[in-house]
This record gives structure tokens, sequence and C-alpha cells, in this order.
């Protein structure tokens, strides 16, 4: 691979115990070693995230958005990301209201961008707050992967910071590799013509 893209894990919970940081770091290794990204891991525990929102968009304000001084950080490093991997977990069928909000306080940020996600969870995996996400972000014009990853479970299915599935480090290429495509064609798409979102 010549080319690098800059990959910007999420990590979606800031619940106090939370098991995402745990699952980030495994996926940051799995991206490493891909070879064809540039990784940063960016927890929304760092940053302060209001969910009271401005009246107007951020589709429509662009650069003049009102964002809280605090949080100019975490829009720089999404703004960076020429791919995503979310890591949620599924509270309540769902994904956390941090993560939520740290979605709504952006828009071109994800626009035309691709995004693959790594969930846990009890039964499910965490794939109820996928579903969900996938709506979510379809409405932003981003380009969600198919091939997640899921984690049933994660409570006894993990040990030492790894799955104890032997084939989750495949699965994860087959995440990558799709997200390295995706990288490349948006970012070619976007720098040959803007997005006409």
């Amino acid at each position: 691979m010549t080319e690098k893209h800059t990959l910007v894990i999420v990590v979606g919970s800031v619940r106090e115990g939370r098991f995402g940081p745990v699952v980030a770091s495994w996926t940051a290794e799995q991206a490493r070693e891909h070879g064809g990204f540039d990784v940063d891991v960016v927890d929304l525990a760092e940053f302060e995230i209001p969910l009271t929102l401005p009246a107007v968009s951020p589709k429509f304000a662009g650069d003049a958005y009102p964002r809280p001084e605090a949080m100019a950080p975490l829009a720089a490093r999404l703004a960076e990301a020429d791919a995503f991997i979310l890591v949620t977990p599924e509270y309540n069928h769902s994904y956390p209201a941090a993560l939520k909000a740290a979605i709504d306080w952006h828009f071109t940020e994800w626009t035309a961008k691709p995004v693959a996600f790594v969930s846990y969870g009890g039964a499910a995996g965490g794939r109820h707050a996928v579903l969900h996400l996938e709506n979510v972000l379809t409405e932003l014009h981003a380009v969600t992967i198919r091939d997640g990853l899921a984690f049933p479970n994660y409570f006894t299915s993990w040990q030492d910071g790894r799955p104890l599935d032997p084939g989750a480090p495949g699965y994860a290429k087959t995440l990558l590799d799709q997200l390295t495509w995706w990288a490349a064609a948006l970012g070619a798409a976007r720098a040959a013509t803007p997005y006409p979102a």
C-alpha cells in the first residue's frame, strides 16, 4: 500500500466502568497491523459534549456553527478523518447518548466518508445499536460499511484485552480492507468534485 488514510476510532461510551476502551485498543492494534491507516483513537469521555444544541443545523451553518470552544479539538480530529470506526455498546437496544451528541454536533465531518462499526454487548453483541447508527449516519451522507464486528457476551468472550474468538482478527481484516477501499474511493471523489450535500 502506498497511501495511508487517517482512521479515527471513536470510543462511544462514557459510562463508568465501560469496556469500550478495551475494544477500541484491540481494534486500533488491528488497524495498525493492517497497514492502510494512520490511527487516531478519539475517546468521547475526554471531551465535554453538551446535549443542548444551537438552533441552526451544522449542515447549514458550516464554519460559523457555534460549537463550544472546548469542542474544537474534537471537531478538528473528526474533520481530519478519511474513515471512521465507531466502537459502541448497546444500551436499551440502542447506542449511547454521548455518541449521538457527538454525531449531532457535526455534519460535514461525516459527509461522504466511510464509517464502520465495532459493537459489543449481551446476546445481541450491540447489533441493535449498529442498526440505529446506520440509519443516523446515512442521514449525514456518510457511507456505512456492511461488514462490521460484533462481540456478544463480551464479559465472557474476552480475556486479557483480546477476544477469545480466533476468527476475530480475520473479521477485522475484512472490515479494514473494505474501509480502505471506501476511504480511497471517497477521498478521490471528494477531491475531484465537491459533494452535493
